[in-house]
C-alpha cells in the first residue's frame, strides 16, 4: 500500500455516494485509471463529442453497441441500446494495489442461473448454420451467441466493484480490465482482444481466434500442441485475419502488415492471435465505423454475417461484440486545422464481459462456426468461455476445467485452484516452432513491409473493382495499386454502365450466395456486368462468385461442392503453372473431365472437372481468392491473369 491508498479509497467512496457515472480501466499492469464525467447518449459515431464548444479536444469513453452496424447498412435485431459516451472531465491514475485494497471482496450470490438457450437447442442452431448458411455459400464462418443469465440481489455498484476486484486479482493476459458504471447499465469485463487502435497515425488490429480450454491441473505444452495442430483452429484464425485485413485495406494507405502468430494466455483459456498494422490519416471515428465489427465475434463476410446472426440469434446483442472506445486527445501539436486527426483511439472488443441491468446479470458468449464444426464441441466452447468470465469474477467455482454451467447458482470459490500457469507456454521451444510454422502457408505480400507503391507493370491504367458484398475487394484493390493500376471500388448496386465502359479493366468481385439464384438483384446485376464486358471485348477479371457467373455465361454447369471450400488452401494448376491459392467457395463451375476448352475459352480444371480458372480474348477469371493470406502465389497469379485480360 502506498501513500495514494487513502486517496483511492476517498475517491471511490465519493463516487459511490454521489451515484455518479465513472469508469475504472486497468491496461498497463500497474495502474488503474479512474475516469469521471457526464453521460451523453448519441445516435451516430460521427456524433461522439470529441470537441467542446470552444473547439478544444476532449477525452471520451464510448460504449458502442452492436446495433451501430446499421451505420454500414447491415442488419441487426435493434434493441435501441444507446451509443453511450462518458465525456471525461477528470482522469486519475492510481496504483493498482491501492485500488485493490479499497474494493469490496465479499462474494456476490447469484439466483436462477443458467443459459437462456439449452445445450441441445444451441447444438441444433449450430447444425442449421452449417447446413443452411455455410452449406449454401452464405459465408465462411459465423459467430452465434447464447447468454448465461442470473438474478443479482446485491447493490449494482457494489457488485460491479466486487467483480472488477476479482478480475484484477484472478485474470491475466487481458487487454483491458474494466468496469463502466452508468445510469441503469453496468459493464464489467476483462477483454483479451483489442479490436482497433490508432496512435500517431498507426492503426493496429488484433485478430484472435481459437480457444484452448485449460484442463484440470493447468495447461501443458503437450495438450496445447494438440490444439495448435488442429486444422479447424488454424483455419479459423486464418479466416479472421483475412477478414480484418479487408478492414485494414479500407482504412490504411499501406494495406496492413501481419505479424505473429502469438499466444494470448489467460487464466483458464489460451487463444492464438496475429497483429496487423498500417498507416492512416482518417478520423478515428471513421476508422471505427469502417471496422465495425470484429469478425471474431460476427463472422465473414461481414455484411452477410450480420444477416445470418439476425436469422439465428433469438434477440438483440446489446453491447456484446461492440467495443469500448477511448478517444484521447493527441499529445502532439497536430489538430484538425492541419488535416490530421485530433485524437488517438484505443478500442477493445466487448467480450468476456458481464452486464448488470435491472438486477439481472448477463454474460453473452459465442462460438465461431466453420464448415467442420462439431455442434457439441461448440456447445462446450460456450461453457468454457462463460466459465472463464464467471470464474474470474468469483461467481462460479474457480477450477482449472470448466464444468457445465446450467445448474450453477452459487458463490463458491476454490481459492486453492491454480489460476495461472507456472511459465508462459509460448516460451516452450516446441510451441514456438508450431506457431512459427503456420506462416509458411501464408502469402509473403502480407507478411513483409509493403512500403510505398512503386510503378508496377500496369502503371497508368485504370480499374473499377465491383464490390459484390464481400470486402475482399479492398484487399484486391490494394494489390492492384501495387501492380500500378489506378483502382477504384464501386458497390454493385451503384456502378453505372458508363463507369464500366470507361475503365480499362473491370474486376468483378467475390460475394456470398448462390450464383444460380434467379431472384437475386445482386446476381442479376453481376450477370449484366460480366455480359457487358464480354460483349464489348473490354478487359475483365472475374473472381470467385463472378468467376462462377462468367462460367455460367460461357455454358459451364454450376453445382454445390460436396463439402464447402471455406478457408481452404489448395495448390491447383492455373494454365500450366501450379499455384497455392486460398478458396472460400461453396459452389463451383464444372466441366467435363479432361476438358480444356469451351468455345473460344480455355479451361483450367482438376481431374474431377472443377474449374479453377478461365481465360479468353479480353477476359480471365479465378475461383480462388488471390488477395487472401492463404494465397502464397496470389500476386504472381494475379499479375498473369490481368496481363492476359489486358493484352
Amino acid at each position: 500500500m502506498t501513500e495514494d491508498a487513502p486517496r483511492a479509497a476517498e475517491l471511490l467512496s465519493r463516487l459511490i455516494a454521489a451515484d455518479a457515472p465513472f469508469a475504472l480501466i486497468a491496461r498497463d499492469g500497474t495502474t488503474v485509471e479512474v475516469l469521471t464525467g457526464e453521460i451523453v447518449d448519441v445516435d451516430l459515431l460521427a456524433d461522439i463529442p470529441l470537441i467542446d464548444a470552444t473547439g478544444r479536444p476532449r477525452e471520451v469513453l464510448a460504449l458502442v453497441p452492436f446495433r451501430q452496424v446499421r451505420e454500414r447498412g447491415f442488419e441487426c435485431h435493434d434493441d435501441g441500446a444507446p451509443l453511450r459516451c462518458l465525456v471525461v472531465d477528470r482522469r486519475v491514475a492510481l496504483p493498482r494495489a491501492d485500488v485493490l485494497s479499497t474494493l469490496p471482496g465479499a462474494p456476490v450470490p447469484l439466483r436462477d442461473a443458467g443459459f437462456d438457450i439449452p445445450d441441445e437447442e444451441y447444438a441444433e442452431i449450430v447444425r442449421r448454420v452449417i447446413s443452411d448458411e455455410i452449406g449454401r455459400g452464405e459465408g465462411a464462418n459465423f459467430v452465434i451467441r447464447r447468454d448465461f443469465t442470473a438474478a443479482v440481489d446485491a447493490d449494482p455498484t457494489t457488485a460491479a466493484l466486487t467483480w472488477f476486484r476479482a478480475l484484477l486479482e484472478q485474470e491475466r493476459g487481458a487487454y483491458w480490465t474494466f468496469a463502466v458504471i452508468t445510469p441503469g447499465h453496468i459493464a464489467v469485463g476483462a477483454s483479451p482482444e483489442a479490436h482497433v487502435s490508432a496512435q500517431d497515425g498507426v492503426v493496429t488490429m488484433n485478430p484472435i481466434s481459437g480457444t484452448f480450454r485449460h484442463p484440470a491441473g493447468g495447461a501443458t505444452a503437450a495438450a496445447l500442441s494438440e490444439f495448435l495442430e488442429s486444422a479447424k483452429e488454424t483455419e479459423e484464425l486464418f479466416m479472421v485475419v483475412d477478414e480484418e485485413l479487408k478492414m485494414m485495406s479500407a482504412v490504411c494507405s499501406d494495406g496492413g502488415r501481419i505479424t505473429g502468430p502469438h499466444l494470448k494466455e489467460m487464466s483458464r483459456l489460451t487463444h492464438t492471435e496475429y497483429v496487423l498494422r498500417g498507416r492512416s490519416r482518417l478520423d478515428p471515428r471513421d476508422i471505427l465505423r469502417e471496422t465495425m465489427f470484429a469478425p471474431t465475434v460476427t463472422g465473414s463476410p461481414m455484411q452477410n454475417a450480420c444477416t445470418v446472426i439476425t436469422r439465428h440469434e433469438r434477440g438483440p446483442r446489446g453491447y456484446y461484440s461492440g467495443v469500448a472506445a477511448l478517444f484521447t486527445p493527441r499529445a502532439s501539436d497536430v489538430g484538425s486545422d492541419a488535416g490530421e486527426p485530433t485524437h488517438d483511439l484505443d478500442a477493445p472488443i466487448l467480450i468476456r464481459t458481464a452486464y448488470l441491468v435491472d438486477g439481472m446479470l448477463r454474460v453473452p458468449v459465442g462460438a465461431t462456426l466453420v464448415r467442420h464444426s462439431d455442434p457439441y464441441g461448440e456447445v462446450s466452447e460456450t461453457h468454457g468461455k462463460a466459465a472463464g468470465v464467471l470464474g474470474a469474477i468469483g461467481a462460479v467455482p474457480r477450477t482449472g476445467a470448466a464444468a457445465p454451467l446450467d445448474a450453477v447458482a452459487g458463490d463458491v470459490i476454490d481459492e486453492d485452484a491454480p489460476a495461472v500457469a507456472a511459465a508462459p507456454l509460448a516460451d516452450d521451444p516446441e510451441i514456438a516452432a508450431l506457431l512459427a510454422s503456420r506462416n509458411a502457408r501464408l502469402a509473403s505480400f502480407w507478411l513483409n513491409p509493403q512500403g510505398a507503391t512503386e510503378a508496377g507493370p500496369f502503371a497508368g491504367r485504370s480499374a473499377v473493382v465491383v464490390d459484390a458484398e464481400d470486402r475482399f475487394t479492398t484487399m484486391l484493390a490494394h494489390q492492384l495499386r501495387h501492380l500500378g493500376l489506378d483502382a477504384r471500388i464501386v458497390h454493385w448496386s451503384e456502378v453505372t454502365d458508363a463507369e464500366l465502359d470507361a475503365a480499362e479493366l473491370v474486376v468483378s468481385g467475390p460475394g456470398p450466395g448462390d450464383p444460380r439464384d434467379p431472384d437475386s438483384p445482386r446476381m442479376h446485376r453481376l450477370r449484366d456486368i460480366v455480359a457487358r464486358r464480354l460483349d464489348t471485348g473490354r478487359a475483365l477479371l472475374a473472381v470467385c462468385l463472378s468467376h462462377q457467373i462468367l462460367a455460367d455465361r460461357l455454358g459451364l454447369d454450376l453445382a454445390p461442392l460436396e463439402r464447402p471450400h471455406q478457408g481452404l488452401q489448395k495448390t491447383v494448376d492455373v494454365f500450366g503453372t501450379p499455384a497455392s491459392i486460398g478458396f472460400y467457395n461453396t459452389f463451383t463451375a464444372r466441366a467435363a473431365a479432361g476438358a480444356t476448352r469451351i468455345g473460344e475459352a480455355q479451361i483450367s480444371a482438376d481431374a474431377s472437372g472443377d474449374v479453377y480458372a478461365l481465360r479468353g480474348e479480353g477476359f480471365a477469371s479465378v475461383q480462388g481468392h488471390l488477395e487472401s493470406i492463404l494465397s502464397r502465389d496470389g500476386m504472381t497469379t494475379l499479375e498473369r491473369l490481368i496481363a492476359h485480360a489486358l493484352a
